[in-house]
């Protein structure tokens, strides 16, 4: 399999290094200063138990001119309009693309653009990135992959020797059979510490500990589990949605914090919509009161009149 990996943030970085440790053909398409370093020096790699380098074979887009099996879109979802053309260029009715973005919904919003590829839903556990140009810091040992298709006459062969390469590679990759309910149990996750880290001003260590950000947290996740059996993807009674998603922001290093309250505090361009406001609209839409995720997103100035 020749596996492309289009962005190289934490989760790309990550991703790229580990398949190209497991001795798979991969390239990682990464830009700037970044991809620079990475060319120059290999790709650093930053965890818990030492730093390790990793000869990845990167490359700009532009300069990219192959048809991968497989190409894993790691890159923010306001990026998605502005990579749709390169991704129409360099694959072919036979390549899978896997997004692992945080956003619901990405995989079939990308099937409806490139309707000749198979394009998966996809979500990705991990804590990771950008130290410096170069070097990725992780954050705690969760790698986990999971993606899956929609309907099962879009099952393929390939989609199990995917999750094989992953698991080959140190990576916890599964092949879902549930894949919009395993997005939003991931979602769950990482909608919940955006909002309560960006509306409290904490890292993960403020939702680590008793207070009012843990139990918004757990407001928040409440929340979205209410909307996923609006919707028909009711989550799993065991473990309890609240308490799985508390286990997973638990282990994470306490200094960390999501990309959505980096890029707001940076001023840069963000998520926010995608991770806070959707969840607003679809409570309206599904009839699901969201009132912490209400007032996270009044804070972030969502026009009360916008509101479905």
């Amino acid at each position: 399999m020749k596996y492309l990996v289009y962005g190289a943030g934490g989760t790309g970085g990550c991703l790229a290094a580990f398949l190209t440790q497991g001795e798979k053909d991969v390239t990682l398409i990464a830009r700037g200063k970044h991809l620079s370093a990475i060319q120059e020096q290999d790709l650093i790699i930053e965890t818990a138990h030492g730093s390790f380098s990793i000869p990845v074979q990167a490359t700009d887009i532009q300069h990219y001119h192959d048809t991968p099996d497989v190409i894993f879109v790691c890159v923010k979802g306001y990026s998605i309009p502005e990579i749709l053309p390169e991704l129409r260029r360099i694959s072919s009715p036979k390549t899978i693309i896997i997004p692992i973005l945080n956003i619901f919904t990405t995989g079939a919003t990308l099937q409806k653009e490139l309707p000749d590829c198979l394009v998966t839903d996809g979500c990705i556990y991990i804590a990771a990135e950008v130290k410096c140009p170069g070097t990725i810091h992780m954050s705690g040992d969760i790698f986990r992959i999971v993606f899956g298709v929609r309907t099962d006459q879009e099952m393929r062969p390939e989609l199990k020797q995917i999750e094989h390469d992953l698991c080959d590679c140190g990576i916890e990759g599964i092949l879902s059979t549930q894949i919009q309910r395993d997005a939003l149990l991931k979602f769950s996750v990482v909608s919940p510490m955006a909002a309560c880290g960006i509306y409290h001003n904490v890292t993960v260590a403020g939702m680590q500990i008793p207070g009012t950000p843990r139990e918004d947290f757990k407001s928040c996740v409440q929340e979205i589990s209410n909307l996923a059996t609006a919707m028909g993807y009711p989550f799993p009674e065991q473990p309890n949605p609240v308490e799985r998603s508390l286990a997973i922001q638990d282990g994470l290093d306490p200094d960390a914090s999501t990309s959505l309250k980096r890029d707001l505090d940076a001023g840069k361009p963000s998520e926010v919509d995608g991770l806070i406001f959707e969840v607003v609209r679809l409570g309206r839409q599904y009839q699901v009161p969201t009132p912490t995720y209400d007032k996270v997103a009044q804070k972030l100035g969502y026009p009360l009149e916008a509101r479905p």
